[in-house]
């Protein structure tokens, strides 16, 4: 090797500028930046002695073309990135669309590569959508130098786009069912020349006959072999190279040897071949992937729907001009303009115009919101009747959207110990498998037996792990779909599986049993004017401030008031009819008349009085009230056996009345958050796992004592929310389906696992025993993948949580 060749590959490395990489105090050239790469990636492992040992000059892993990385450092630019990247702490979060991932030993070796690549901080994959979630500091790596690590494996990586994905998902349905097809014709017509053969239907056949049934029989099996079977090839000599075994090798290797030995003695002559078998299982285990695939895919295909909601153009306003523009170039501070039926492209506040918003993508709740001048609305909305003028806040990857779908990513590709178990058997047997296999063929051969070769090869094929290997990321990601179709969203991986043990549910009060607004539940008429006369007022004056009481009266039909003064801390003053009013809190109202003040019965909430220059007109009673569905969800939980607290720092005697109208067995008022913290301390140590569910990040110091903490989702930017889970439409009801989704997630989980378990610990000695042909082999291979996934996709189908109960709706308005 010369110093211009490629101290990688050995090809010429004559390029301009060189491409060089300092090594043990040595410049070293190569040829591209894929040798660069590799190069580097086995020296940061500490792989040198590679190169001392090596008889002949190494090949790329994968060789990218100049195209292909011109493309992949084109993803460094800061304007491409900010469609798929956001910033998190500590460094840049990007989602990705990993090609090439046939099982979860894939995955494996994906992440624990990509975790030693320099500035990587964290790289997970999700087994049922292949989507990649990648942290990174940027100062230490470029995104296209981690890209090009991803390809050198063998695999592929580009930015997550949902249209990308649906195009992926046909061209790899499409392809697919050609090899399936190839594979199903080989099987029929190599098995029609074999059947009557094994059942002696046909009896004194002469050599020549046998020979062209051998010979049409492979003229049949090799494009099966060639095409339909070369994906299991291919992702073999990738392991076999990375040095990681799947579940691929022993399915090429069994493959191969029947199909090469067949051939061996269809050309010198011999006593059996197994072309038939060779068709069969490879058609076999074609159905039983493309059936797998489709079944995740229909699970996974949730998340890929709502990132859909993300529209790619906005149109953006310009005084009295439109333009439309990528969605990805709006700034926050445009204003964009949603017409009818348009999906809001951005976070943001309305500035023009009155509709209705369907937000299902956001909170599951498919009733559609009435949306106001100076509410602030969400990407992934969808417009009604009117359209609207909104001032962005957020766009691309900061939305609320994206920061649902990151967490939908992180959630499912966190693996539970579970998982991980699993993974750990399915890599360490699939080891085993290819040492017992040429054992049993010794066996058997020194036994003299005749199918000593059959039998290998069903050892070979009947004990691939797929089962094992996909016992647990279905389930999770068929639980988490459903889980986010109700609108309880886990944020953390350990959430499914802790939920299903809990006893102990403590809420906050404020926003979380109750609504966390003010509304009016009463009112007192003290003066001379009626109820409707007062509402009236009261509505004219408070449409001059926007302080949260005001905003109790303002939907209400209203007085017009004149010389509107706000005296901060104190109220409203103004005229009516040449009169002076006055709204505010009792001694403000009774500074400003001499009338004496009425007598009023003691009630819980906030006093509001109204009155005029010579009279005290009414007293206007404000509480926070109870949500519609608090008692419904506090029963459903005790008839789970589930015991239920409610810890609060408002006054005792409220949180007490609360607590009785609600049902909940236990309240505790007046709790400071250290209060609350050793309460739920308390808890977990007389062995109680407890959920404590809370408004947001004012909660969080409390709940972090909880096993599962769960926000409600007006809490917080769910970006930057640390809460275990997030109820995103608010409603209470759903802890009662999560925690049932939990119950039944555990269960399927471990009877997949038993199955897995049972089926390859019963597979394997009767394979070795010769009591299993090839081709069973292959279909009870492929079966038991089929009965693992279609029994994780029943989370999706089942009905929501069983706990109904007849509890009284309380918390609606009570008409004032």
């Amino acid at each position: 090797m010369t110093p211009l060749d490629c101290y990688h590959c050995g090809e010429p490395a004559g390029g301009e500028p060189p491409i060089t990489l300092q090594i043990d105090g040595q410049t070293r050239f190569f040829c591209c930046q894929g040798c660069k790469a590799v190069c580097q990636t086995i020296h940061n492992e500490g792989l040198t002695g590679f190169y001392q040992l090596r008889t002949e000059t190494a090949v790329t892993p994968r060789q990218l073309t100049n195209s292909e990385l011109d493309r992949l450092r084109e993803l460094d630019h800061p304007l491409v990135q900010q469609a798929f990247v956001a910033p998190v702490k500590g460094g840049q979060e990007a989602q990705l669309l990993i090609g090439g991932i046939t099982c979860a030993a894939c995955i494996w070796l994906l992440e624990n590569h990509m975790k030693n690549q320099p500035g990587v901080l964290s790289f997970s994959v999700n087994h049922t959508t292949q989507r990649a979630r990648l942290v990174w500091a940027q100062d230490q790596a470029a995104l296209s130098d981690l890209l090009i690590a991803i390809h050198e494996l063998g695999y592929t990586a580009r930015p997550y786009q949902s249209d990308a994905v649906e195009d992926q998902l046909k061209a790899e349905h499409r392809s697919m069912l050609i090899r399936l097809a190839v594979a199903g014709i080989g099987s029929f017509q190599s098995m029609m020349l074999a059947f009557p053969l094994y059942f002696e239907l046909i009896s004194g056949l002469s050599p020549e006959f046998v020979s062209f049934f051998r010979w049409f029989s492979l003229l049949v099996a090799t494009p099966v072999v060639l095409y339909s079977a070369a994906p299991f090839f291919k992702n073999a000599k990738r392991d076999i190279r990375t040095r990681h075994l799947t579940m691929d090798v022993p399915v090429a290797i069994a493959i191969g040897l029947a199909y090469l030995a067949s051939a061996w003695v269809t050309v010198m002559g011999g006593e059996e071949v197994y072309f038939e078998s060779v068709c069969m299982f490879t058609f076999f285990l074609l159905l039983g992937r493309y059936i797998e695939v489709q079944a995740r895919y229909r699970a996974g295909l949730t998340g890929n729907a709502l990132a859909g909601f993300h529209p790619t153009v906005a149109t953006r306003v310009n005084g009295e001009d439109t333009e439309i523009i990528p969605a990805h170039q709006v700034k926050p501070g445009d204003v964009v303009r949603i017409r009818p039926g348009e999906t809001l492209p951005v976070d943001g506040v309305i500035l023009r115009g009155q509709s209705t918003l369907n937000e299902s993508a956001l909170t599951g709740e498919y009733l559609p919101e009435t949306r106001v001048s100076g509410d602030r609305v969400h990407a992934g909305s969808i417009n009604g009747e009117n359209p609207l003028d909104v001032k962005v806040e957020k766009s691309g990857a900061q939305t609320r959207l994206s920061g649902i779908l990151r967490i939908l990513d992180r959630v499912q590709s966190e693996k539970p110990p579970v998982a991980r178990m699993a993974d750990r058997i399915a890599g360490k047997f699939v080891g085993r498998v290819l040492i017992l296999a040429p054992v049993v063929w010794l066996g058997w051969w020194l036994a003299g037996a005749n199918n000593a070769f059959d039998i290998t090869l069903s050892v070979l094929v009947v004990t691939c792990p797929c089962a094992l290997s996909l016992a647990t990321p279905t389930a999770i990601t068929s639980a988490t779909v459903k889980l986010r179709r109700l609108g309880f969203l886990p944020t953390r991986g350990h959430a499914l599986e802790s939920m299903n043990s809990i006893d102990t549910v403590v809420f906050d009060k404020t926003g979380t049993l109750t609504r966390g607004e003010l509304s009016l539940i009463g009112t007192d008429i003290v003066g001379s004017r009626d109820k409707d006369a007062c509402l009236r007022l009261a509505a004219g004056l408070e449409q001059h401030s926007e302080h949260p009481i005001a905003r109790v009266f303002h939907n209400r039909p209203a007085a017009a008031i004149e010389q509107v003064k706000n005296h901060l801390g104190g109220g409203l003053s103004g005229h009516y009819d040449g009169q002076a009013l006055f709204i505010g809190h009792r001694d403000f109202v009774s500074q400003h008349l001499s009338a004496p003040e009425p007598e009023s019965e003691q009630h819980s909430g906030m006093e509001i009085w109204l009155a005029s220059e010579n009279e005290w007109l009414a007293c206007f009673r404000l509480d926070d009230q109870p949500r519609k569905d608090a008692a419904q969800a506090v029963k459903a939980l005790q008839n789970l056996g589930i015991r239920t607290l409610l810890l609060s720092g408002d006054r005792s005697g409220h949180v007490r009345e609360i607590a009785d109208v609600l049902g909940i067995d236990e309240a505790i008022g007046q709790a400071s958050p250290e209060q609350k913290l050793e309460v739920l301390q308390g808890l977990k140590s007389e062995g109680h796992q407890v959920m404590m569910v809370g408004d947001g990040l004012n909660d969080l110091p409390s709940m972090a004592g909880a096993g599962i903490s769960v926000a409600m989702g007006t809490a917080a930017d769910l970006t930057q929310l640390k809460a275990d889970a997030v109820l995103l439409n608010g409603q209470l009801m759903q802890l009662v389906a999560a925690l049932d989704t939990s119950r039944r997630t555990r269960k399927i989980i471990r009877q997949n696992m038993a199955w897995a378990l049972v089926y390859n610990v019963c597979a394997l000695p009767l394979a070795a025993a010769g009591l299993v042909a090839p081709w069973l082999a292959a279909i009870g291979m492929s079966l038991s993948s089929l009965i693992v996934v279609l029994n994780a996709l029943r989370l999706g189908t089942q009905p929501r949580a069983k706990a109904r109960v007849n509890a009284p709706q309380v918390g609606a308005q009570v008409s004032p």
